[in-house]
Order: C-alpha cells, then structure tokens, then sequence
C-alpha cells in the first residue's frame, strides 16, 4: 500500500524542503475515469522555496499515461512532464494572485496532500479531447456498416399517414 504523503506547507517551503518519488497511476483515485489504463507510475519532484517573504512549491511530473484516442478508441500514450510552480497564500488572499505571471496560488496549510496537489495537475494537463497525430489512426465509425437514414425512415412515415 502506497502512504499518502502531507506536509506542513508552509514549513517545508521555509526551510527548502524536498520530496520525490514515483506514484503508481492506480493510486490516483480521479484519473481512473480519464486513462484508458492505469498502468506505470508518475516520477515527481516537490520542493519548497522562501525568497522576498514569498513561500514557493515547485513541482515536476514526469511519465506517461495512457489515453483513449477520441477519434479510433484506441489506446494512445500521452507523455507527461510538467513543471507548476505555486504561491503559498493565506485562504483569504488567493484572490490577489496575479494569474499572467505563471504562477498558481494555493492555499498555505499545515496539513497539504501532496498526493491530491499530483492528481490535480495531471488532470489540468491532460488534453480535453486527446486524439492521435492525423495520419496514425482514423475514425472508429469507419469500421461499422452503414445503416439506413434515420430521417429517411421518418420521412417514409410521413407518407404513410
């Protein structure tokens, strides 16, 4: 079983913390509905920064997950490496962040899932509509038999009456 790691935000950014490791795709509850499989892991590095009273996470994900293409159905493996950088703010300042800068604004607790800040942005980075490279697959309805116009049929009933 996999430990869920919290820190003391504010702590670890105050005095340089570090934190790595790989977290196994199958123990991020909310990525099970958007991955095609859950399998592999996501390398990630979390460290803490203070500079000008400013409190600075920093986190780097590494690896790939696999998707299901929405134009074939088939299975397409995304690769993931990401850097988000994050400002550590009181609940009541969080709407003072500059949103232009690259700079995410979290809440500052004592009590932060690092797990549920990793989910999080792998969820923000994975593409809405994930699809191959044109060229690489086609479309999933090429391969079912064309039916009968609904429209057809409604308009054959029409003349019935």
């Amino acid at each position: 079983m996999f430990a869920r790691p919290f820190i003391d935000s504010i702590d670890f950014a105050k005095n340089g913390g570090e934190m790595c490791g790989e977290i196994p795709l199958d123990q991020l509850p909310r990525l099970k509905d958007v991955l095609a499989r859950t399998v592999g892991g996501l390398a990630y590095k979390l460290s803490g920064s203070c500079a000008n009273d400013q409190y600075m996470l920093m986190l780097t994900l590494q690896g790939e997950c696999r998707l299901s293409c929405q134009r074939c159905l088939g299975e397409l493996v995304y690769p993931m490496n990401t850097v988000s950088h994050f400002r550590l703010l009181p609940a009541e300042r969080l709407d003072e962040v500059n949103e232009t800068d690259g700079v995410d604004a979290i809440e500052a607790v004592q009590q932060l899932d690092v797990l549920a800040l990793i989910e999080d942005e792998v969820l923000l980075g994975l593409p809405f509509a994930p699809r191959h490279e044109e060229g690489i697959c086609s479309p999933a309805i090429n391969g079912l038999q064309q039916s009968v116009n609904p429209f057809a049929v409604l308009a054959g009933l029409k003349k019935k009456q």
